[in-house]
């Protein structure tokens, strides 16, 4: 069986605790926390990692590749109870290697002369001082989907030089419903880390943009996000939480 869905109450499967960082033990200790699941997945073999990056004339960052030769992807979900409905709210996710594929550049509609996403690149949108450069629809960049971000953007693995793609030249970045890019860190290492400690909450890559989160997902942060050995980046160029290699 390639997966399975595993609820993590106590979580004794080891390797999911290394997995999740912990975090579980955080969520189960929340009042009203309920499901707590993670989707198990099979590690990925080496061959698949090779005929991605031979597909895609890119090579994988290391700790990417070691992710995978973990887990072919993470989904982990939790919700919680109010009176007496359940309800979805935390979801964490890494896109399988075979899903891991490169932002369309195709049209963006169905519709003759339809725009693509190169058609709106913008070079307005240049770096600031404590910003990198930003990514390009066009071949100047190369970008691949790690999350959806259940349709509140989407947080992309980048390579900065286009093709051939060299792994120490990539960077994650999230990309608004807007189409606007918000730098997020400078190794998938440190992404997942971010993702893990903000419990997957709705709209949290949002912390990282100019215009911030919502205050309804800000107060969901502040009730629920209570680790105390782990400092949340801050979105206005603060302290990183440290990398850490799987």
């Amino acid at each position: 069986m390639e997966k399975s869905s595993v609820p993590l109450l106590g979580c004794n499967k080891p390797h999911l605790e290394k997995l999740t960082l912990g975090i579980t033990r955080i969520l189960e200790s929340s009042p009203g926390v309920t499901e707590v699941t993670i989707l198990e997945k099979v590690p990925a073999e080496r061959h698949m990692i090779s005929s991605w990056e031979q597909k895609n004339n890119c090579m994988m960052p290391e700790d990417l590749k070691n992710f995978y030769l973990m887990t072919n992807g993470f989904h982990m979900t939790w919700s919680v109870k109010l009176d007496e409905h359940t309800i979805p709210l935390g979801n964490m996710t890494i896109n399988s290697i075979s899903k891991l594929t490169q932002l369309n550049q195709s049209s963006m509609y169905s519709l003759p002369n339809a725009p693509t996403l190169a058609d709106l690149e913008d070079d307005t949108q240049e770096a600031g001082e404590d910003q990198p450069e930003k990514p390009h629809f066009d071949s100047r960049s190369v970008i691949f989907e790690l999350d959806s971000c259940n349709g509140n953007g989407k947080v992309c693995l980048v390579y900065k030089t286009g093709k051939p793609a060299l792994a120490q030249d990539t960077e994650i970045w999230f990309l608004d419903r807007a189409l606007y890019w918000h730098f997020l860190t400078d190794t998938f290492t440190a992404y997942y880390r971010l993702l893990i400690t903000h419990l997957g909450l709705p709209q949290w890559q949002y912390a990282f943009t100019s215009y911030g989160i919502s205050p309804q997902a800000k107060a969901l942060l502040g009730l629920f996000n209570r680790n105390p050995s782990v400092e949340l980046n801050n979105p206005k160029g603060g302290k990183m939480i440290q990398s850490r290699r799987f």
